[in-house]
């Protein structure tokens, strides 16, 4: 059995551990509802765009326009995918980044000509050890997204896909679906399916594009992408919040039972420490009467 000091320092090493997990619990909750208060900020602004978009379809349904471009003639095996991956900066947020690393895999195996553009270091750093070839060039932090950075991811996307250096364009990230369950989501950036857009039921109301609808869906579409990717980015961060706090709390919850355990061993470390010094004082006392 460990003597009482060794009992003692380990208790006060995993009491120092409750409180940097107690922190990071803190720090990440706090961070959660800052990302989400920014996403639903800017959630009309967007809503308005995709809006716009689906009545300029509604009245010209011929409307020619490179963003909707399926490109049909190149087949499966050959279509140039790219796949926007986001992960975080760091661990300590459970299977988080497990989770995202493995569907990008998954997703990646369909195909043979994938070029791979990943938000976060954990991630980088995984398919750079593996060897998969990744964007040296597109290096962009997890945390605090903000709008900037969403509209310089999505313009590097629409300049490769209309460029034609991609065929398809998909976006694998993480979203919340409840406090206590998130799921891998992978969802196609480009090009736009109509048949989405088609769905919403907006109210069928005049309208004039001025000069053409066209130009003005030019103009939407990178606005919208930009959106779309900013709510990717805050969906992915505040998931990764969400699990990096259910993973502090199932560490406080464990020190605080080895606290208990140590506790228990620590007194019974010092009954005996007294038992055997009561026990040595009364041999002591029987030899010195004898």
């Amino acid at each position: 059995m460990a003597n009482t000091r060794e009992i003692r320092s380990r208790i006060k090493s995993i009491q120092d551990i409750m409180k940097i997990t107690n922190a990071m619990y803190l720090i990440s909750s706090s961070k959660l509802k800052k990302a989400r208060k920014g996403l639903q900020a800017t959630e009309p602004y967007f809503e308005a765009l995709q809006s716009t978009i689906y009545d300029i379809l509604v009245r010209a349904p011929h409307i020619s326009s490179v963003y909707f471009h399926r490109r049909d003639n190149i087949v499966q095996e050959e279509r140039k995918k790219g796949y926007l991956v986001i992960t975080a900066d760091k661990g300590l947020a459970g299977s988080y980044n497990h989770n995202v690393i493995r569907r990008a895999e998954e997703e990646m195996k369909k195909s043979k000509n994938n070029f791979l553009f990943v938000v976060g270091q954990v991630g980088r750093q995984y398919f750079i050890r593996k060897g998969v070839d990744v964007d040296c060039e597109f290096l962009y932090t997890a945390q605090n997204p903000n709008l900037g950075r969403a509209q310089n991811i999505s313009l590097t996307l629409i300049d490769l896909f209309v460029n034609k250096q991609l065929d398809d364009v998909y976006v694998i990230y993480t979203k919340m679906i409840t406090p206590m369950r998130a799921e891998v989501q992978c969802q196609k950036l480009l090009p736009l399916e109509r048949k989405k857009f088609e769905q919403r039921t907006s109210g069928y109301v005049h309208a004039l594009f001025d000069p053409s609808p066209e130009i003005v869906m030019e103009q939407l579409v990178p606005n919208y992408l930009k959106g779309l990717i900013f709510g990717v980015l805050v969906e992915s961060f505040s998931s990764e919040q969400n699990a990096r706090m259910m993973a502090m709390e199932a560490a406080t919850k464990s020190a605080k039972e080895m606290l208990k355990g140590l506790e228990l061993q620590y007194n019974r470390a010092r009954q005996a420490a007294i038992t055997q010094e009561i026990t040595e004082i009364v041999s002591g006392a029987k030899s010195l009467k004898k």
